[in-house]
């Protein structure tokens, strides 16, 4: 049964911006239904002219770009919440993959709707372009990163942001959570090799800062490896909008 707006899970999480009752009507004609896929899947392909946009209800996955060699070099991970396609809306295709980690639900949007946004609703069409600016910060984020920082240092930084996001999300018990993503794909988001990337967990493990295995993340140390990734651990959580 598909999910009612009024009841969306994600919206009790205080990560995401609150919806008053017009944005919500809106959103209950905006959408269109719900896909289920299972992990493994590529849920968007890199040039491709995809009719639909997607919010992540449950479950997670990755972004990837196919270079020339048939390689892939991950960008980042989806979370529940993560709108996905807004590539495909505004330059009519894709730039890049998602690929299913796990299987996964997600709300389904007509990309030909996308304009009544702007014409109805300008602050949720402010939104995208929210959406679109953080994902700019975090790429310029992620290029700083891999030119001025160590391997220890990348890895921590990674580990924070996905545990906080985990945090705001009830993802995390007992200071862990599942983060079930394979050595090599962090090694591509963070321009590192598998055997540096390995290396460099075990360092963490011994410094007790964090311990990532059989797809769980574990925060031992959440101070000291803020401290490591050059973060605040007492920094304000920024709200983002759920559309």
């Amino acid at each position: 049964m598909a999910t009612d707006c009024r009841t969306c899970p994600l919206r009790k999480w205080p990560i995401f911006d609150p919806l008053t009752e017009a944005e919500i009507s809106f959103m209950e004609t905006f959408k269109s239904g719900e896909l289920a896929i299972t992990g493994g899947a590529t849920l968007m392909m890199e040039g491709s002219n995809s009719p639909q946009l997607f919010t992540v209800l449950e479950g997670m996955g990755l972004r990837y770009k196919t270079l020339p060699t048939g390689e892939r070099q991950v960008i980042n991970f989806v979370f529940p919440g993560d709108f996905l396609g807004l590539q495909a809306g505004v330059m009519s295709e894709m730039q890049h993959s998602v690929e299913a980690t796990t299987p996964m639900r997600l709300c389904v949007f007509d990309r030909k709707s996308l304009w009544s946004l702007f014409e109805g609703h300008p602050d949720r069409a402010f939104d995208l372009t929210w959406i679109a600016a953080v994902e700019e910060h975090l790429l310029g984020e992620s290029l700083a990163i891999i030119g001025r920082m160590s391997g220890l240092e990348r890895i921590a930084r990674a580990f924070v942001r996905l545990y906080e996001r985990g945090t705001a999300q009830g993802l995390v018990k007992d200071n862990e959570m599942p983060l079930p993503y394979k050595q090599h794909d962090l090694a591509d988001a963070l321009g590192l090799s598998l055997v540096h990337t390995n290396k460099m967990l075990t360092r963490l493990r011994e410094l007790g800062f964090a311990s990532w295995q059989g797809g769980r993340l574990k925060v031992l140390d959440y101070a000291a490896l803020c401290e490591l990734a050059q973060l605040e651990s007492d920094r304000a959580q920024v709200t983002r909008p759920l559309i």
